[in-house]
């Protein structure tokens, strides 16, 4: 037996499910392969002004705003002490007259609501469980369900099954990794002092210590109501240390990281490690295969870039088949149009990303000084600032049409 729709979607992550939601909504049968990825093990998401913008034009960001913290500041303090220290460099959304930057989501509840929306959304089917053994016909392409064995088939296949991508390994399209000499351990904390809805980067000589605003819990004990999450990067060994210390003992270890900025600390819930690397494609496309997200590119979590840049390549994927895919959402013009129109974004991403995090662990007072300077030029210089945050949150230039909506909606969140 073989279950045809319009799109395959491989993966059922946030970028998978968005697909998904927003192809359907174009007009397009879709059928999505995967298991949910809803572990606790301490992943947030910072959604940035663009991504914000997508979900406000599907209608879902009613749903999704209440389980979110909005991200009102961003503050950058260079910890590594060289030669060179600037002051903190504190960046404000309403600088460039947005109520916020974005909003910071649990990844596990993310997904968890994606799903659920999903699921009701006419011209959507979800199915729990992974595809194998593809083959590209000459007016379709089609996988195996491993666990029922039936055969998925469609005009078009979306890889969005992340870092381990099949698809991408199926498309051949020239991938490239490497590796860092990092790992990051990610958390959810609890703690004294509000945050006040400014996320905090740390910058270390093994990487940054970020820690993201999350909606407060009134009804924490010990007068820890205050939440955040942790992304901490450092060496695998300091991650294998650390890994193995109780909860208390890492919170201590976290709020002496963080000069204990937000007061006493305690994790909540599980916490995760994870090996950093980064990944280039030539192409973003095969023959009925587009990649979106992770398994086209991805790197390590600085800037919160990774799931937005991802949202973006769904935006543009939903543009390019409206123009070009809409009797064939496989043909070579619209995939070409997609991948032309998301090459320069991805490349300009992921090379900056890997320049300021090479230039944390390069100990060497060039190279200090080059960065030292940058951060007081951001500081100083209120047109590069301005211009610096929004490339950041929400790239002036020609945004795909579901992300172009300017009308900010006021975070109700403190």
């Amino acid at each position: 037996m073989t279950i045809r729709s319009d799109i395959l979607v491989a993966g059922a992550g946030a970028a998978g499910l968005t697909t998904a939601i927003a192809l359907a909504g174009s007009g397009f049968s879709v059928t999505v392969a995967g298991g949910l990825d809803i572990r606790r093990n301490g992943r947030t998401v910072a959604l940035f002004e663009a991504s914000l913008r997508l979900y406000r034009s599907l209608g879902l960001w009613e749903r999704l705003e209440p389980l979110s913290n909005p991200l009102r500041r961003i503050r950058l303090i260079d910890d590594t002490n060289n030669l060179f220290r600037i002051p903190p460099v504190e960046l404000e959304a309403a600088e460039i007259g947005l109520p916020a930057f974005g909003a910071n989501i649990e990844n596990a509840a993310l997904v968890e609501a994606l799903a659920v929306i999903a699921r009701e959304t006419p011209g959507v089917t979800l199915i729990d469980g992974m595809l194998v053994d593809y083959v590209t016909h000459e007016d379709e392409i089609d996988g195996r369900l491993l666990s029922t064995g039936e055969r998925l088939a469609a005009s078009l296949l979306v890889g969005a099954d992340g870092r381990g991508s099949q698809v991408r390994a199926y498309a051949d399209v020239g991938p490239r990794e490497w590796r860092y000499k990092q790992t990051a351990i990610t958390a959810l904390l609890r703690h004294e002092k509000p945050h006040r809805s400014t996320s905090t980067e740390f910058h270390t000589r093994s990487g940054p210590c970020t820690l993201v605003p999350m909606k407060p819990d009134p009804s924490a004990p010990d007068g820890l109501r205050n939440r955040s999450s942790l992304v901490w990067l450092m060496s695998p060994e300091e991650a294998e240390r650390r890994m193995a210390l109780s909860d208390a003992e890492l919170a201590v270890e976290i709020e002496n990281q963080v000069h204990s900025l937000h007061g006493r600390m305690a994790l909540e819930g599980p916490r995760g490690a994870f090996p950093m690397s980064g990944l280039a494609c030539d192409s973003l496309v095969a023959e009925r295969i587009a990649l979106v997200a992770d398994a086209g590119h991805f790197y390590p979590p600085i800037g919160a870039q990774g799931l937005n840049l991802g949202l973006r390549d769904v935006a543009q994927l939903v543009d390019s088949l409206g123009e070009y895919g809409r009797t064939d959402p496989g043909s070579r013009k619209a995939l070409t149009d997609y991948d032309k129109r998301r090459r320069g974004d991805v490349a300009l991403r992921t090379l900056s990303v890997d320049a300021m995090n090479r230039s944390l662990l390069i100990h060497a007072l060039p190279v200090d000084f080059i960065r030292s300077a940058g951060l007081a030029a951001m500081a100083s210089i209120g047109p590069l600032r301005r211009a610096l945050m929004r490339e950041g949150v929400a790239p002036p230039g020609r945004l795909p049409r579901l992300m172009r909506d300017a009308r900010p909606e006021a975070a109700s969140q403190t």
